[in-house]
């Protein structure tokens, strides 16, 4: 199992424990955190800043069947990987689920897909990493609100957009629009 790690964040909407209860948005300070690919290798976001800005998608998973609008999404944003790297940006797609069988269906969902070196497909085992951005979609049949971030090299949140629904997501022109600025 994948151990979490989360470090820090700015002011935002908050319980009475003084705990965040809101998804991170622009200006915010993006909580670092360290999750694992397919090949169990571990990759920190901190680490992945070093190198450029970093786009956060985060899909659905497996809501008991593999998402067409998460795989439409993911198709723009391989198609223009070419465009992410020219601006050292690296795309990372997080796939909650359970841990059991979640390996599985992330392998599913990517099967038929090539990922170049600059885009990286994490698995967040028991919504661990979900929870922890406030991503988490309680309702029966579903897993997290579709979103994506542009995070910068100080972990500064410049693009945010959280989907209620199962449409409404970013797509890789507005994201790399964001980035050219």
């Amino acid at each position: 199992m994948a151990a979490l790690v989360l470090v820090g964040c700015t002011a935002a909407t908050q319980a009475e424990d003084g705990k965040r209860t809101t998804p991170p948005d622009v200006g915010d300070e993006a909580e670092d955190f360290e999750l694992k690919s397919l090949d169990d290798e571990k990759v920190q976001l901190s680490k992945l800043l070093e190198d450029g800005p970093v786009v956060l998608v985060v899909l659905r998973g497996f809501p008991g069947y593999q998402c067409p609008i998460c795989n439409q999404q993911v198709g723009q944003f391989l198609a223009n990987a070419e465009q992410f790297d020219a601006v050292k940006a690296r795309v990372v797609l997080v796939y909650p689920g359970p841990a059991a069988g979640l390996k599985k269906r992330a392998e599913e969902f990517i099967r038929g897909k090539t990922l170049p070196d600059n885009v990286y497909l994490l698995l967040d085992p028991d919504y661990e990493f979900t929870r922890a951005y406030r991503l988490r979609w309680n309702a029966p049949g579903e897993t997290a609100y579709p979103s994506t971030f542009v995070i910068d090299e100080k972990r500064k949140i410049q693009f945010a957009q959280v989907s209620k629904t199962h449409g409404g997501r970013a797509s890789a022109k507005d994201v790399l629009k964001v980035l050219e600025k």
